[in-house]
């Protein structure tokens, strides 16, 4: 179904904002890299926008501290429908390096609806562009995700003494 929607909202490009919730900028400097002509996000229709009011999608770095929440809501809230969140980096993955700080709340997902996550500390500028192509519907998934709860623990250790 987010395929149908996303190939009806973003035939011709994809606008984004970029959005830190409190990071190191680690992920910010790689965000930015992304959008230089070295790895030229636009020849896909990528753009940076000022605004989000004017963007499809809201790419968000950084642990979600107490004090954007709020903020990070309007945010949320400016961007038109239909619109996709990306997480971009392990911090609003699962909260990062300080996921047990007493300032954050640990990953977007407790605060926003994120469809797309792309980890690392920082993620390299190629696995960015990689998943949003993959949120595009652009290009095939490589993982599929598995809860871990679902896993008897005897086909953990077997699949470890596999590998």
């Amino acid at each position: 179904m987010l395929k149908k929607l996303c190939a009806k909202a973003f035939p011709k490009s994809l606008w984004v904002f970029h959005c830190n919730t409190g990071a190191c900028n680690g992920c910010d400097i790689e965000v930015i890299n992304v959008l230089t002509p070295y790895y030229d996000a636009e020849r896909f229709g990528i753009k940076l926008v000022g605004s989000p009011r004017h963007a499809d999608v809201l790419l968000v770095s950084g642990p979600v501290t107490r004090q954007v929440v709020p903020a990070l809501k309007k945010l949320y809230d400016a961007v038109p429908d239909p619109k996709l969140v990306i997480a971009i980096g392990s911090c609003p993955s699962g909260g990062g390096i300080w996921f047990d700080s007493y300032a954050t709340l640990g990953g977007l997902d407790k605060v926003l609806p994120v469809n797309f996550f792309v980890p690392g500390c920082p993620p390299r500028p190629e696995a960015i562009l990689y998943g949003v192509a993959v949120a595009l519907g652009l290009a095939p998934k490589k993982i599929a995700p598995e809860l871990l709860s679902q896993v008897h623990p005897e086909q953990l250790l077997q699949n470890i003494e596999k590998s």
